[in-house]
């Protein structure tokens, strides 16, 4: 006649301890996202080696834009190679 009022306790899932995943970037786009990390790092390095310049407007633009890609990329691959996208969810990963 009674039936159990409350559902049995279902264990979560277990996360790995990083959560490093690579099902989010797979073929070419994983190479892709790795290869503009390291290009934009060494611009910034090469940026900083310069000593002198004339007009240095330009410079700071690259500087600001070889920093700002580098700063991007590594936040790409942080959020996609990581358990960090199912966290958020897809939406919010898309309007980011």
């Amino acid at each position: 006649v009674y039936n159990e009022t409350t559902e049995p306790q279902v264990k979560a899932p277990r996360r790995r301890a990083f959560g490093c995943t690579l099902r989010r970037l797979r073929g070419w786009r994983l190479p892709a996202k790795v290869v503009q990390a390291i290009f934009s790092f060494v611009a910034v390095v090469c940026e900083e080696i310069v000593d002198e310049c004339s007009t240095c407007s330009g410079l700071y633009f690259f500087e600001f834009t070889s920093c700002s890609a580098f700063l991007l990329s590594l936040l790409i691959l942080c959020v996609y190679c990581t358990d960090l996208y199912e966290t958020l969810g897809e939406d919010k990963v898309q309007k980011l």
